[in-house]
């Protein structure tokens, strides 16, 4: 019985093979017979034995890791794209390291700092608003970036996502054609340097299509703090109904805000869509549950996940180096006529992605 911690060592004696067969096995090589494979297996398990990866990267200059950096993990969204990234990058041997910023421009250069210094393979950022120390730190690296859920102006390298801004857009779009005239819209405010550029970004193409519609302006309250949540959005909708009581169509920049929003209306007694229609976005599964079901816009961040990890691997096995031709992938959003709003007019809008180079 062993009762210090096994090693490789002990593996190879206890399954009958070499070191090298063992390393194999756990590095997933097809080298190796299925009989030959399934002992060492039975080894491993039964010695309880974990591999030190921190020693095998030292010589293998390979972490085995990728990156991903959120604000936050209470949005089911950012979940998904987690998930994913992780079933693109599994069957190529790569694992997924998360850290979360709560939409801190400083805690997200803390937490890529932290995740340099374990050579990562390549980074995955869920935010564009970047420090500049943020900025010269990985202008400095030698792997790929990705950003994801936004398409910047300047972006670091690769972005994968949407133009949140064009999301705002298409909701004022669809709520004006719906005949509502007095439209507004709520997300939560910046808090010190807590900022959320995508939620800023779709309350900015809102506000700026219903002006281009030659429309009254809209009213576009940033109520609350990050990040967004179902209290956010009934203090906002409480707060936009002070301000604008006579409020026909409201867009929340989230389905967690839109969720509060509709709790708030019902607390009222104002009918939802008779009196108001309320439109999210994310198309998160409890708005599905909501009664009535919450009209969304949506886009896939499971799909927005797996394209990263994919481009992760094409962008490893082309070259050492990141190279110099950077993508973006719009993967586009679609919006969906639920319960919440009104079904006068069409209900299908959609905004279909496309992969730039």
């Amino acid at each position: 019985m062993i009762t210090r911690k096994a090693t490789l060592r002990d593996v190879s004696l206890l399954a009958g093979v070499s070191r090298m067969t063992v390393a194999r096995v756990l590095n997933r090589s097809d080298l190796v017979r299925p009989a030959t494979r399934a002992r060492v297996e039975q080894a491993v398990s039964a010695l309880g034995y974990v591999p030190d990866r921190a020693a095998g990267s030292l010589s293998t200059r390979r972490s085995g890791f990728v990156g991903l950096v959120l604000p936050t993990l209470n949005n089911g969204n950012f979940a998904s794209l987690a998930e994913g990234l992780t079933e693109a990058l599994r069957p190529a041997g790569y694992e997924v390291l998360i850290g979360y910023t709560t939409y801190s421009v400083a805690e997200e250069e803390r937490q890529i700092r932290t995740m340099l210094a374990r050579r990562p393979e390549a980074l995955v950022l869920a935010a564009t608003n970047h420090s500049p120390a943020t900025r010269r730190l990985l202008d400095h690296q030698r792997l790929p970036v990705i950003e994801i859920a936004e398409l910047p102006s300047r972006p670091l390298a690769h972005a994968i996502g949407i133009s949140n801004e064009a999301v705002g857009r298409a909701a004022a779009g669809y709520l004006l054609g719906l005949g509502h005239r007095r439209l507004g819209a709520i997300g939560p405010g910046r808090a010190g340097d807590r900022i959320d550029t995508r939620g800023e970004a779709r309350l900015r193409g809102f506000v700026a299509a219903v002006r281009e519609a030659e429309m009254p302006t809209a009213v576009a309250l940033a109520e609350g703090g990050l990040p967004n949540s179902y209290s956010q959005g009934a203090s906002a909708m409480a707060a936009l109904l002070l301000q604008a009581p006579e409020v026909e169509a409201v867009f929340a920049i989230s389905d967690l805000s839109a969720v509060g929003a509709l709790m708030e209306c019902q607390r009222r007694g104002i009918a939802v869509p008779d009196r108001i229609s309320l439109l999210g976005f994310g198309d998160f599964e409890v708005g599905q549950q909501l009664v009535p079901p919450l009209s969304t816009i949506a886009t896939d961040f499971p799909g927005m996940g797996h394209s990263a990890g994919r481009m992760i691997i094409d962008l490893l096995a082309a070259a050492a180096a990141v190279p110099a031709l950077d993508q973006r992938l719009d993967i586009g959003f679609n919006l969906l006529a639920r319960g919440t709003t009104r079904t006068t007019a069409a209900t299908s809008h959609e905004h279909r992605g496309v992969l730039h180079a």
